[in-house]
C-alpha cells in the first residue's frame, strides 16, 4: 500500500530527491511556478500570486486555473503541475473563471463586467483554445459597470463577477456569482443549447449574516474593522456548486481575502437555486493559524480515486494586499451531510493516495516541523532581513541575502540529530524588479544536509536545463529518511533582482516521546455568544497546539493553530474564537504537538 512504499528504513544519506523521484506527498502552499502578476506595476509591484483556484478533473487529468496566469496547469497526481500557456487567452487576462468538463469539452468563462469570450477546448493538454462565444451578452437587467449605487429593484451588478457553472444530473445548467459586500450571491439557469445563453429570472440566492455568524465578519480574527479601527462591511464571492447525496451544497469565499479568517461557508438545498439553508457547522474551509492562513475562495472537487478535496486562496500579503498561493485540503461528504474540509495541520506535508480513504485526516503524514525557531545562518544579509525570519513560520517576514548571486547560502541548526523526511523553501518577491514577461522567471537551488556542519551530503536540488521551472513554494519529499542535524540551502538562481526566502521549513521527527494531554480545558462563551474563550493547561515542551471544535462532540472539524511561543500563550493556553453562530451548541478540545509527533486529545468540554 501507499504507506509501505513510503516508510522505509533510516539511512545515513539518501539519493537526492529530484522531480523525477516518485513523490506520494504534498505540503500548502502548492509546488506550482505562480505567475508574476502585472496586475499592480503602475505601481511599481512586482510578485506572484494564485488567487481565486479552481481545480476540476477532465479527461483523467487535472486542470488549475488561476486569476491573471496567461494559462492554466495541467496534473495527473495533484502533487506535479505543468503550466500550459493558453491560446486565445483575452488581451486582458482572465480573471476568477468559471471552468467546468462536460463530455470531451473543457469550458472557461471569465468573470467579467463587461463583455469576454467564453472559451472551450476538446484538447486542453495542448493549451488550444477556442472561442465559443467571443462575446458573451450582459446580464439581463444588469447596470453598467460603475453605476451600483443607481441599482433599482430588479437590476443586478455588470458582471459576471466570480461566476461558477454547474451542471446537474439531469443536464440542466446554473450560472452562480458575484464578489460584493453589497449585493447577494446570484443564480440563474442557463440554456445549454444556445451556448449558454442567460435563461429565466436572477434569483438572489444569499447574503452574508455578521450579526449572527461571528465567521463573516471581517479583518483579523473577525475584528470587524481594518487595521485603523475603521468598520466595514465583509465581503462575499467565489460562489461554487456541488452535489452530492441528492443535496445541492453552494459554497462561498467570506468575509475577505486580505486576513487569515477568510473562509468558506456553505448553504444547501436539495433544489439547484434553492431555497438554501445555512448550514450549522459553518464555515467548512477555516485556516487561521499557523504558516498558510486562509482558506476562502476555492473549489470542491474529487479525484480519481473518489476522494474529495477542496481548494482555497491563503494570504501572502508581503508585498501587496491581495498576494496570495493555493491551498490543497481533503475534504469528505458525511452520510448525515455535513460537508468538512480537513485544516488541521494543513501546511503540514499530506499524502495524496493511490486509493479510497474513508477519513480525510489520515493523510497526514505525521512529519512534524523540525524548523520552527531553529538557528539560522545566512552566507549575507541586507540590511535588516535577518536570517532567523526563515523559521518563525510566517510568509510576511524574511530574509534577504545581498545579492541574488550563485552560492549565497542559508543554513538551519536543528540542535541535534533528527529524521528529515520533507524540506520546503518558501520564496518572497522582495523588490523583485521583473514581470510577467521576463525571460529568466526560473528557480535553480540544491539542499545539503549535515550531522556535525563539517561533511555535507546532497538531499535535493531543483530541475536543470529543459526541465526548470519557477518554483516559488519548492516542496521536496525525501526518496529515504535522512538523518541530519543540518540542513543547507545552496543559491543558483531566482527570477528577482533579490534573493529573499520567507521560510525553509523541514519536517520530519525528533524521535522522542510524544507530549502529553492539555489539562484543564475548559471552554465559555461570551456575551456576544459569537465569540468563546478556550482555555487549557500548557504542556512542558510543546511547539504549538491545535485548538479543535465543532458541532458534535465526535466531529470537532475545525482548527485554530497555535504556536507555544505565540504572545497570546504568554499568561496560559487561551484562545479566543470568534467564529461560532448565535444559538448554535459547540464543543472543543485542544491538542499539543512537538517535534516527534502529537498528543492525545484532551477530555471534550461543552462551551
Amino acid at each position: 500500500m501507499l504507506r509501505s512504499l513510503i516508510l522505509l528504513g533510516l539511512a545515513a544519506a539518501a539519493p537526492m530527491a529530484r522531480a523525477a523521484t516518485a513523490q506520494h506527498s504534498y505540503a500548502n502552499p502548492i509546488d506550482v511556478d505562480y505567475k508574476f502578476n502585472f496586475e499592480q506595476e503602475y505601481e511599481g509591484v512586482s510578485y506572484r500570486t494564485g488567487a481565486d483556484p479552481v481545480i476540476v478533473r477532465h479527461q483523467g487529468a487535472y486542470y488549475l486555473f488561476q486569476t491573471l496566469a496567461d494559462g492554466y496547469w495541467r496534473s495527473t497526481d495533484l502533487i506535479r503541475w505543468r503550466f500550459i500557456p493558453a491560446s486565445l487567452w483575452p488581451a486582458e487576462g482572465v480573471v476568477a473563471p468559471a471552468v467546468w468538463s462536460e463530455g470531451k469539452d473543457l469550458y472557461v468563462w471569465p468573470s467579467m463586467t463587461h463583455q469576454q469570450p467564453i472559451l472551450v477546448s476538446d484538447d486542453p493538454a495542448s493549451g488550444t483554445m477556442r472561442y465559443l462565444l467571443r462575446r458573451t451578452p450582459p446580464l439581463p437587467n444588469a447596470v453598467p459597470s460603475g453605476s451600483e449605487d443607481k441599482i433599482k429593484p430588479g437590476q443586478v451588478p455588470a458582471g459576471p463577477w466570480d461566476p461558477a457553472v454547474f451542471v446537474d444530473d439531469d443536464g440542466g445548467h446554473y450560472l452562480y456569482w458575484n464578489s460584493s459586500n453589497v449585493f447577494p450571491l446570484y443564480g440563474m439557469t442557463l440554456d445549454a443549447e444556445n451556448r449558454f445563453a442567460y435563461r429565466g429570472d436572477t434569483r438572489a440566492l444569499l447574503t452574508l449574516h455578521p450579526d449572527v455568524h461571528g465567521w463573516e465578519r471581517f479583518g483579523q480574527d473577525h475584528s470587524g474593522t481594518l487595521p485603523n479601527g475603521t468598520p466595514i462591511a465583509p465581503f462575499m464571492e467565489g460562489a461554487w456548486m456541488n452535489k452530492v447525496g441528492g443535496r445541492y451544497y453552494l459554497q462561498y469565499g467570506a468575509p475577505g481575502t486580505e486576513y487569515n479568517a477568510y473562509a468558506t461557508g456553505v448553504y444547501v438545498s436539495d433544489k439547484p437555486l434553492g431555497p438554501f439553508t445555512y448550514a450549522p457547522y459553518n464555515p467548512v474551509g477555516y485556516k487561521p493559524g499557523g504558516f498558510v492562513q486562509g482558506a476562502g475562495h476555492g473549489s470542491t472537487f474529487q479525484d480519481a480515486q473518489g476522494n474529495w478535496w477542496n481548494t482555497g486562496t491563503p494570504w501572502i500579503g508581503a508585498n501587496w494586499t491581495f498576494e496570495r498561493r493555493v491551498g490543497l485540503w481533503p475534504a469528505a461528504f458525511a452520510s448525515d451531510g455535513q460537508m468538512m474540509v480537513s485544516t488541521r495541520f494543513g501546511d503540514f506535508p499530506h499524502y495524496v493516495p493511490d486509493h479510497r480513504v474513508g477519513d480525510p485526516e489520515s493523510l497526514f503524514t505525521g512529519w512534524m516541523l523540525l524548523s520552527y525557531r531553529a538557528r539560522a545562518t545566512a552566507s549575507s544579509t541586507l540590511g535588516d532581513f535577518t536570517a532567523d525570519r526563515v523559521t518563525d513560520e510566517n510568509p510576511r517576514s524574511f530574509w534577504v541575502a545581498a545579492d541574488a548571486k550563485p552560492g549565497q547560502t542559508l543554513t538551519l541548526d536543528l540542535g541535534a540529530v533528527k529524521t528529515v523526511r520533507a524540506v520546503q523553501v518558501n520564496f518572497a518577491d522582495y523588490k523583485a524588479g521583473r514581470y510577467a514577461d521576463a525571460p529568466d522567471i526560473y528557480t535553480q537551488f540544491r539542499l545539503e544536509s549535515s550531522s556535525d556542519g563539517t561533511h555535507w551530503s546532497p538531499l535535493a536540488e531543483t530541475e536543470t536545463g529543459q526541465g526548470r521551472r519557477d518554483r516559488p513554494n519548492a516542496y521536496f519529499e525525501l526518496p529515504t529518511p535522512v538523518r541530519a542535524r543540518y540542513v543547507r540551502y545552496v543559491h543558483g538562481h531566482v527570477g528577482g533582482a533579490h534573493l529573499a526566502i520567507s521560510d525553509l521549513r523541514v519536517f520530519g521527527s525528533a524521535g522522542g516521546r510524544m507530549p502529553a494531554a492539555p489539562g484543564r480545558v475548559a471552554a465559555v462563551r461570551s456575551p456576544d455568544p459569537r465569540d468563546a474563550r478556550v482555555t487549557w493547561a500548557l504542556v512542558p515542551g510543546a511547539v504549538g497546539y491545535n485548538v479543535r471544535w465543532g458541532i458534535r462532540p465526535d466531529r470537532l472539524a475545525l482548527t485554530y493553530q497555535l504556536f507555544a511561543d505565540d504572545p497570546r500563550l504568554a499568561k496560559g493556553g487561551a484562545l479566543d474564537l470568534r467564529a461560532l453562530t448565535r444559538g448554535q451548541g459547540y464543543s472543543v478540545a485542544v491538542e499539543a504537538f512537538d517535534q516527534s509527533g502529537v498528543s492525545k486529545l484532551s477530555k471534550i468540554v461543552r462551551m
